[in-house]
């Protein structure tokens, strides 16, 4: 059922109200991991960008925790994204005009004047939201790729970083065998950073490297509710319990602390993603398809 005006305004202020508590757990330093049995082997989850974890995997990773296996979570690229740092250099914000609609963590004015390269700043400031993610989520460990997000410009430059995910993923699988592994369903989202993605467990899966493998969809939540579960293998419904600190991880992407270079970041980017995963308590599960097909979405 499509929710109203009024609902939609009403789950926009919680999400908001929502940032103020996350300040708690939002701190950017990394934590102790818990000690896991060695005879466990983790479930390792593979974030594209910083926030889908938050969106479409915390739900899996806090059922993987409560089954008792230690969870890793990998961030694959760095990040960049020059046209959020110019979007943060407006002032007012221009999440706060009247078509928008959308609430500004920092009350509708940043005061920034950051690079426009998409690097020097919108990278580190990233990180720390998803660091302070990880740690709501109490991940065991966290592990950074750092590879530049630059797979868009050509077939080529696509194809080389398809490779360099493929090599380091093997590495983990080689590093810890009998992990599972859990991508983003790249083939049913809208970048070239998440289909790489999947095209490098698809090939791994080809030569055997791989063997338990899902994939979560992310961009689900642009959908209407009552499609986001279609041709899903799995739908996971997220206990109250589990949803709580999901929401807190995604509060960490709407929290506005420069301090600690948290600078609500992640909600700035994906409003309409972070008000439905924060309303919709499943994630969806996906095998990858026998007619998957390896390759650029954008061309």
């Amino acid at each position: 059922m499509a929710m109203g005006h009024g609902e939609q305004l009403s789950r926009r202020r919680m999400l908001a109200a929502g940032a103020l508590t996350g300040a708690a757990v939002a701190g950017s330093t990394l934590w102790s991991p818990t000690r896991a049995s060695a005879a466990t082997t983790p479930a390792i989850f593979y974030s594209p960008h910083q926030d889908d974890e938050a969106l479409g995997l915390a739900g899996s990773i806090l059922e993987h925790r409560a089954a008792g296996r230690p969870v890793y979570l990998v961030l694959v690229s760095r990040g960049e994204n020059d046209a959020l740092a110019r979007k943060m250099n407006q002032d007012p914000c221009p999440m706060t005009t009247e078509a928008s609609r959308h609430p500004c963590a920092a009350g509708g004015h940043h005061g920034l004047s950051w690079p426009t390269d998409g690097a020097s700043m919108i990278v580190p400031a990233r990180t720390a939201e998803f660091m302070a993610s990880a740690k709501a989520l109490g991940v065991d460990k966290v592990i950074n790729f750092k590879l530049k997000d630059s797979p868009y410009t050509s077939v080529d430059t696509y194809n080389r970083f398809v490779t360099s995910v493929k090599a380091k993923v093997k590495a983990l699988a080689q590093q810890y065998p009998g992990a599972s592994h859990k991508f983003t369903a790249g083939w049913l989202e809208e970048t070239d950073t998440h289909k790489a993605l999947s095209d490098a467990a698809y090939y791994l899966l080809e030569e055997g490297v791989l063997r338990d493998v899902r994939f979560n969809y992310v961009y689900a939540y642009d959908k209407p509710r009552s499609q986001r579960a279609d041709g899903a293998a799995y739908v996971l419904n997220i206990p109250a319990a589990h949803m709580a600190i999901k929401r807190k991880a995604i509060y960490c992407y709407n929290t506005w602390a420069p301090d600690r270079d948290l600078y609500a970041l992640g909600y700035h980017s994906v409003p309409e993603k972070m008000e439905s995963a924060h309303e919709d308590p499943r994630e969806f599960v996906f095998t990858l398809p026998s007619a998957y097909r390896p390759g650029r979405i954008r061309h």
